[in-house]
């Protein structure tokens, strides 16, 4: 297994730590930056790990930033990526097992490197236990597709008759 690797500046000490233990792990990676702790965006960086991974180049991606957030809005932003912002290791494990997450993310403001590390871990070792959670996947992966149409045909809005069609929405 291969791991696409980002951050931004508020994730760059995170990042390292974790780079620290793939390696003591023998699980290869790409570090796709940041490289300093300079201020960035951490859209950039997002982008980059979402797109590698939904290339099919890696496997899966880790994503750190100063909460985990906006990275994760970023990458689930592409389709096929389904990524996770976990801050223990249940999470970690049912976001495999349940969500077949492909990217984690988490927030270098949030945890420390030793809980990181346990994450990372128990987030690496479990994979999709599929059943019923297939058929759910199904479905995210369908209306992913059907708002990829709607955009590729010009449609506006959600199609729900909110705001977009005039009648004042939500």
């Amino acid at each position: 297994m291969r791991i696409a690797l980002g951050s931004d500046h508020g994730g760059y000490h995170l990042k390292e730590e974790i780079k620290k233990f793939l390696e003591e792990e023998g699980v290869p990676y790409r570090d796709f930056g940041c490289f300093n702790p300079e201020a960035v965006d951490y859209p950039d960086y997002a982008r980059q790990v979402a797109e590698a991974v939904a290339r099919g180049e890696f496997e899966r991606g880790i994503l750190c930033c100063g909460t985990g957030i906006g990275v994760s809005i970023v990458a689930n932003k592409v389709p096929g990526i389904r990524a996770a912002l976990c801050h223990d290791t249940f999470s970690a494990r049912a976001s495999r097992e349940h969500n077949d997450a492909n990217i984690l993310t988490l927030g270098g403001r949030v945890i420390g490197p030793g809980l990181a590390r346990d994450i990372v871990k128990t987030w690496l070792e479990a994979g999709f236990t599929g059943g019923r959670h297939a058929r759910r996947l199904a479905k995210i992966a369908a209306l992913e597709k059907e708002y990829a149409t709607r955009l590729e045909v010009g449609e506006k809005g959600c199609g729900c008759g909110g705001r977009d069609a005039g009648e004042g929405g939500f």
